[in-house]
Parts: C-alpha cells; sequence; structure tokens
C-alpha cells in the first residue's frame, strides 16, 4: 500500500489524468488520420481501378468490332475487284473508234 501514496496526491493525479487524456487523444488523432489516409487511397485505387476497366472494356469492344468487320470488309473488297474488273472490260469492249481518215 506503501506505493499507491504518491498517487494520492492531487497534484500528481490531476498531471496523470491529464496525461492520459492526452495519451488518448493522441491515439485517437492517429487512428482518424489513419483513416482519412485508407479513404483517400482507396477513392484513388478506386479511380485507377475505374480507368483501367474503361482500357480494358475499349480494348475487348475494339476487337470485337474488328472480328466482325474483317468478313464484312472483305466482302466488300471482292466485290469491288469484280466492279473495277467488269469495269475494265465494259471500257476496253467500248474504245470509241476514229474515223480512219481524218
Amino acid at each position: 500500500m506503501n506505493s499507491l501514496k504518491w498517487f494520492r496526491n492531487k497534484k500528481i493525479q490531476k498531471w496523470l489524468w491529464f496525461s492520459l487524456a492526452a495519451l488518448i487523444a493522441i491515439q485517437m488523432y492517429f487512428v482518424r488520420e489513419m483513416l482519412a489516409a485508407l479513404l483517400i487511397f482507396a477513392v484513388v485505387f478506386a479511380l485507377g481501378a475505374a480507368v483501367v476497366l474503361v482500357f480494358f472494356l475499349f480494348d475487348q469492344i475494339s476487337q470485337r468490332t474488328v472480328e466482325w468487320a474483317e468478313p464484312q470488309a472483305k466482302r466488300a473488297a471482292h466485290a469491288a475487284r469484280r466492279g473495277v474488273v467488269h469495269l475494265e472490260e465494259e471500257i476496253s469492249k467500248k474504245l470509241p473508234h476514229r474515223p480512219v481518215g481524218a
């Protein structure tokens, strides 16, 4: 019991309670600071993930578009080639004739 006599002194007791309150306040401030940092990093991470998701979806959509457009482009190119060949044949058949004596 002798060891607790110093604790009964009002001045020491006041400073102990003050120190305890300060320690609790510092811990609460630290926890709040850590929670704020966690929130900021979570928001930044979510924004970065959203940007990556947009690029990924754009890549997937563009690949499917190319896969869809390739057969039609080949068909269109083949039709254009046939049209050019047919046009060349028509032009070569209908060459304007010049009069021989002119």
